[in-house]
């Protein structure tokens, strides 16, 4: 079996890092003042309340993820609890989703390199870059799963250093008066102030998808999971009291981070932030593509996808026909598409897969031949319910356009599921 061949070099630490990384991205970089123009002070309890719907869903895949050994991920979820059709599709559009992620944050990325270079996020220039990132990327996840953990370790560190400076520093900057809960809000804003936040907290499923060469990964992933929810929901919530505490205004500011530290740390305060914003957003690249890649390779392990894509590398030990893809279809994505674009079907998605892990949970509880759970959430089946509800009343807000959009997408998925099948068959003929 060609999963055997991988190596199982991420540890528990690697593995919490890689989620933290993948967490953390753009959004906090320009979601306070987003959320702050919405609801006000009252933005403060809409980081909680996000961190508490976000918690239910990573206690569904803490549970589920335990099960599990093998990489996948909530496409290998899907197959074992509802069948191949279920998760072939399941598979698919979380492929989707890594890649357009991998194109937002990409652009974004681009977008950014733009304060220091006029004309980055334009014409030839951007493409060049764009093409830049994508190789650099990829060779990095090529030569080891290694060498990628230890980008990710460092790429990590690099994006905390500054947001932890920005926080022990802006602390004795903050101005009471800043924060104004006289008028509550309505809850139709505080509910879509909620939803916006939903963006800054996704990403922690990927600490499920390389359990193939995570040590001891039944143990291992739902302590990254929750962990990393952890760090990132206190490191937010702190963020956010500065960010208030230190910028008058808050709601107007484009780059909220940079232009509050601008104010009690100066010019240079400013550059370092936004050289922050851009390790962030890089080392978010880096552990999303690793995950992006081994979807592919998760899918030919099983059979639902040509069995090239689960060769491995001699050499690298990683997967490499998997890899090369994956990086053509993201340059080729980012290329064609704006930050906005491929965040919108990036979204959509990821709320669809996220909900097929929930049901999974009570499913394997009432299989009686389903995997052993090294980690039991208490009344886990309510936890499921409680995100399935939670996952719907956000979905809810979906536009018609956006819906098309992810139905083609779905069908696409189909009609790939149905032609392997018809190849399947008709190699068994003959």
């Amino acid at each position: 079996m060609q999963e055997e061949k991988l190596i199982r070099g991420i540890s528990r630490n690697d593995l919490i890092a890689i989620t933290i990384n993948t967490i953390i991205g753009a959004g906090i970089f320009g979601l306070p003042s987003k959320v702050n123009a919405l609801i006000g002070s009252y933005s403060l309890i809409a980081f909680v309340v996000c961190a508490l719907i976000v918690g239910f869903i990573v206690l569904c895949f803490a549970e589920v993820s335990s099960r599990f050994d093998s990489t996948g991920g909530s496409y290998l979820y899907a197959n074992e609890a509802f069948g191949s059709f279920v998760g072939f599709e399941v598979g698919w559009m979380y492929w989707i989703v890594r890649v357009t992620t991998f194109a937002a944050n990409c652009n974004l990325l681009v977008a950014y390199l733009g304060f220091f270079y006029d004309g980055a996020n334009t014409g030839t220039s951007r493409i060049v870059l764009v093409a830049s990132i994508v190789t650099v990327i990829s060779i990095i996840n090529l030569v080891g799963v290694r060498p990628s953990a230890i980008v990710t370790n460092i790429f990590t560190v690099g994006k905390l250093v500054p947001l932890v400076i920005f926080i022990v520093v802006g602390l004795f900057y903050i101005r009471p008066e800043n924060f104004v809960f006289d008028v509550v809000p309505e809850a139709g804003a505080f509910s879509g102030a909620v939803l916006i936040l939903i963006y800054a907290f996704v990403g922690f499923e990927v600490a499920a998808i390389p359990a193939g060469e995570t040590k001891d990964p039944q143990r291992n992933v739902p302590i990254a999971l929750l962990s990393a929810l952890g760090i990132v929901a206190i490191l937010y919530i702190l963020i956010q009291i500065v960010a208030i505490g230190t910028l008058p205004g808050i709601a107007a500011s484009e780059r909220p981070l940079a232009d509050a530290a601008g104010k009690f740390l100066g010019f240079f305060g400013a550059s370092f932030i936004t050289i922050g914003a851009l390790i962030s957003i890089f080392g978010n690249l880096n552990g999303g593509y690793l995950t992006a890649s081994r979807i592919p390779f998760a899918m030919a392990v099983q059979k639902e996808l040509p069995g090239f894509l689960a060769k491995v590398h001699e050499k690298f030990k990683t997967p490499h026909f998997a890899l090369m893809i994956t990086s053509v279809v993201i340059l080729i994505f980012t290329i064609r598409t704006s930050f906005l674009e491929a965040l919108t079907i990036s979204t959509i998605t990821r709320l669809l897969v996220y909900a097929t892990t929930c049901a999974a949970l009570p499913v394997f509880r009432f299989r009686k031949d389903a995997p052993e759970a090294k980690f039991v959430v208490p009344w886990g089946t309510l936890a499921a319910v409680i995100s399935l509800g939670l996952t719907g009343w956000l979905l809810l807000s979906v536009k018609f356009k956006e819906v098309q959009l992810i139905a083609i997408v779905a069908v696409i998925g189909a009609v790939l599921f149905v032609l392997r099948r018809f190849w399947k068959a008709s190699k068994v003929k003959s």
